[in-house]
């Protein structure tokens, strides 16, 4: 999606999505044929805000949807990726160790709504979560993979917080009824995390 900025008086490229096939919704058209934006939060108009939304994408990494992400989207191949993403990451040391998702600080607020044919609306919006893997128990640690060596080197750690920036689009009813995520996608902009004892002894 573009928007334009007018402090620099042109057109940006301001969020991409993997769709994963999903095709979009059709898009209310206005009578010179340009699609018809609407205010992405606060609109009465519509059955959630992009705030509400990023909770329930937020919720759906932490919990896996039991507070508010099943609530506010219906099943979907994307929601239940995120769903599954908490599931599977969060169990995958056993009894050696833990995997904790958490919403985080996010950056990038702007949201952006188009209105469908339908009366509701396609919002794009962002959000930013961590995934902080630790330890069990002192002996054990966790060596930094190769994708994560620009933050992390070789330095094996006792527990490693990784962040991630996400893009996120979900068709809204104008009823009250469950959104869909219909797409999203994340990139890693961080990672840190203390060093085993025996590193730190060398610092």
């Amino acid at each position: 999606m573009f928007a334009e900025r007018p402090q620099h008086k042109r057109w940006e490229l301001v969020s991409v999505i993997d769709l994963d096939g999903q095709k979009l919704p059709g898009i209310a058209l206005d009578r010179d044929g340009y699609a018809t934006a609407v205010a992405a939060n606060g609109n009465k108009q519509l059955a959630a805000g992009a705030d509400l939304l990023r909770t329930g994408v937020i919720d759906n990494f932490a919990t896996g949807g039991e507070n508010s992400g099943t609530k506010v989207f219906a099943p979907t191949k994307a929601s239940k990726q995120q769903i599954e993403v908490h599931d599977k990451t969060g169990t995958r040391y056993g009894n050696q160790g833990t995997t904790v998702f958490a919403g985080a600080a996010n950056s990038y607020k702007d949201a952006y709504a188009l209105k469908t044919t339908d009366g509701g609306a396609l919002i794009l919006f962002s959000h930013t979560h961590t995934q902080t893997d630790a330890v069990a128990h002192s002996g054990l640690q966790i060596n930094p993979g190769k994708d994560d060596r620009a933050w992390l080197h070789d330095v094996p750690r006792t527990s490693i917080t990784y962040t991630f920036v996400c893009n996120d689009a979900a068709t809204v009813p104008a009823k009250a009824a469950p959104s869909r995520l219909i797409g999203y996608t994340c990139a890693r902009t961080d990672a840190s995390g203390p060093p085993v004892a025996s590193w730190s002894d060398r610092a």
